[in-house]
């Protein structure tokens, strides 16, 4: 994590829509470097200290996937967005390959742009440790191991407890909302991470899941796995601290 936690590098070859995010980003308070191809890209973040980079795909001189894997040989940690006018499932694979924390498809607005980067940088800032060594969550009076797949209830009122047992894909799936917790996971992660694919059936299916997932925790009031329109969906757990 850069120490400018505020800090953007923007790779958009469109000045007219990277001058209008690089606005809506700085009325919010970060400090958003605007370099208008891969090649200008890559010079300014070899010159800059950041946080983060939102890099378009299709660019002149050097495209975004190119530039990324470039600045991935440099920081394999720094958080990535691909910004893309395609939709292609290839594309889409593409970029989780070479390690994107996002992806999003053009035409955005500029608020769901937003919402992704605090998601991003909130999750690479408060957790010190690698996030993929989490094993075991704590979700109000749930306790979910990963590796055994075990969901396990136990009341504060009652002492009541009750175990489930995950299918793989349940277990998954929770372990993301476990690790974007109070935050927005995006559909796009948890489809290209789970299934392998985003497209219209896997869409349908982790619909499903979420659907079972919701029925598991329904015994505490404090969890609620919401939809989040055009995005994904985002588990709050009101025990913690939540920013609506």
């Amino acid at each position: 994590m850069s120490e400018n936690s505020k800090s953007i590098l923007l790779v958009e070859d469109d000045q007219n829509f990277g001058d209008v995010l690089r606005s809506y980003l700085e009325m919010h308070e970060y400090q958003v470097e605007l370099a208008k191809d891969g090649e200008e890209g890559l010079q300014k973040y070899n010159k800059g200290d950041y946080a983060l980079c939102i890099l378009d795909v299709m660019m002149p001189k050097k495209d975004g996937f190119t530039l990324a894997k470039e600045i991935r040989e440099k920081d394999k940690d720094i958080p990535l967005i691909f910004l893309t006018a395609k939709s292609l499932k290839e594309d889409v694979l593409e970029g989780f390959k070479i390690g994107a924390d996002d992806y999003i498809t053009k035409p955005f607005n500029s608020e769901e742009l937003l919402l992704r980067v605090q998601a991003i940088l909130r999750r690479s800032g408060t957790k010190p440790d690698p996030a993929e060594d989490i094993k075991e969550f704590n979700l109000g009076d749930y306790h979910f191991n990963y590796p055994l797949r075990i969901l396990t209830y136990t009341s504060s009122v009652t002492g009541e407890v009750k175990k489930d047992n995950l299918s793989p894909k349940e277990a998954h799936l929770l372990r993301l909302f476990c690790l974007h917790k109070n935050d927005v996971l995006p559909r796009s992660v948890a489809l290209t991470k789970i299934w392998g694919e985003d497209n219209y059936f896997t869409a349908r299916s982790m619909d499903v899941f979420v659907t079972k997932l919701r029925k598991y925790l329904k015994q505490d009031e404090k969890l609620e796995i919401v939809n989040i329109h055009g995005n994904g969906f985002r588990l709050i757990d009101r025990s913690e601290a939540v920013v609506e």
